[in-house]
């Protein structure tokens, strides 16, 4: 967790509809916005990963160490979590969910409809890169991957990854050295193919949360450099 002298709480909710399936209808989740100060130049989503939702620490660490470095961040629950079940949803249910969050936040947030990133923590991350690559003309600046899960554990011949050159915009993928999902020696075959290049950032040490110390005054500052590795990627894609 961030020391509290940089951390920011959610300014405000949104209301994000559910609506699936004729029978979702009424049906809702929240997104959490993490406003920067002053005007900021871009916003960034974050979908959590499958183990745990928005108000993860992880999560919350994230999106408030990144709003304190002057970007927009949102976060929200998939359906699963706001039904308060364990097993998550379906692909194409996660995919429309994150679809459903992107229009509720352009249609609330202006540095969204500026400049919006998309991303998140595992399979956050990868539902995203999932929806970008499904729309060519979804107007995304680029996807930010935390601990992007190429492959289950134990599993490297069953890669994730057969969409990506698909998404045809940048990506930042910050990885772990062990992260048992896939490591940044696994990742960079798959990279080399995708256009435009994209940029990795290893954590040493880290594991698939980016955990690399248990001294949590070292892994707090640790955090927090990957949270200005991420806003500088951002100025740096938005600024070319």
């Amino acid at each position: 967790m961030p020391r509290c002298g940089t951390c920011l709480k959610p300014s405000n909710e949104l209301r994000v509809p559910l609506e699936t399936s004729a029978s979702d209808r009424g049906r809702e989740t929240t997104a959490l916005v993490y406003r920067a100060k002053g005007r900021a130049a871009a916003s960034l989503m974050l979908g959590h990963g499958a183990g745990a939702g928005q108000r993860s620490a992880f999560l919350v660490a994230f999106a408030s160490g990144i709003a304190a470095l002057g970007v927009d961040v949102i976060t929200f629950d998939f359906p699963y979590i706001t039904a308060k079940r364990k097993v998550p949803d379906r692909g194409p249910v996660l995919e429309a969910c994150y679809r459903m969050a992107i229009e509720a936040v352009r249609g609330d947030i202006e540095s969204a409809r500026r400049f919006l990133f998309i991303g998140g923590k595992s399979m956050g991350g990868r539902i995203a890169t999932q929806v970008a690559a499904a729309d060519r003309n979804l107007s995304v600046a680029g996807l930010v991957l935390l601990g992007y899960p190429l492959h289950p554990p134990g599993r490297p011949g069953e890669l994730r990854a057969a969409h990506l050159p698909a998404i045809g915009r940048p990506m930042l993928f910050i990885q772990g050295s062990r992260d048992n999902f896939g490591t940044p020696a696994e990742l960079n075959p798959v990279l080399a193919e995708l256009s435009p290049p994209p940029t990795l950032h290893v954590v040493a040490g880290g594991d698939h949360s980016l955990k690399a110390s248990r001294d949590l005054e070292a892994q707090s500052a640790l955090y927090e450099t990957i949270h200005r590795a991420i806003v500088d990627w951002i100025d740096s894609v938005i600024n070319q």
